[in-house]
């Protein structure tokens, strides 16, 4: 495939979480072009399992669709250089207030590449160690615990559609059946 080159970058917006940019574009066909991105520092996230096998989720209000959803703990990295695996240790513990010692890769994510550079690299534990909750000022989550099954059978019913846990949950599964050879 021949070459999209960026002609140039002009920041539109600003905002505390997210930079909007008009990109100025040169694509295959010679055509120039302006595409609406949202650069993004990136986030992780984390698939906790506790002692009994159940996945520990997070329901929670999410402004852009004016709903509650049920999610992995996950949240923004502090800066574009801080490591994703401390990120998701450091959203461990103040979503659900648990830490590890364990925590292990589980798949990286693309929430929407057509417009978003965010990137959400997705862990897993299977060890907590309780810790204390340490939610933001201005953050509200219900903590619910479900089997792996159960969480399957949510995201076939559309009752689970946040993409960084189905993604989460559907790479865990593989990984849990590999484990039963």
């Amino acid at each position: 495939m021949e070459k999209f080159k960026i002609m140039g970058k002009n920041l539109e917006h600003h905002g505390h979480i997210v930079d909007f940019y008009s990109y100025d574009m040169k694509i295959p066909n010679g055509n120039e072009v302006q595409w609406d991105i949202i650069e993004h520092k990136g986030a992780a996230a984390i698939l906790p399992v506790d002692e009994e096998g159940k996945i520990i989720m997070v329901r929670q209000y999410r402004g852009a669709i004016d709903d509650l959803l049920l999610e992995i703990p996950a949240g923004g990295r502090d800066s574009a250089d801080e490591d994703f695996k401390i990120c998701a240790a450091r959203e461990l513990e103040e979503e659900i207030g648990y830490r590890s010692d364990e925590i292990c890769h589980l798949v990286d994510y693309h929430s929407a590449a057509a417009y978003t550079s965010e990137k959400i690299a997705i862990y897993y534990t299977e060890k907590l160690i309780p810790s204390h909750q340490n939610l933001d000022e201005n953050e509200f989550v219900q903590i619910e615990r479900y089997t792996l099954d159960e969480l399957v059978q949510m995201i076939a019913d559309g009752e689970i559609t946040d993409g960084k846990s189905v993604a989460a949950i559907m790479a865990y599964k593989v990984l849990v059946a590999d484990r039963k050879g």
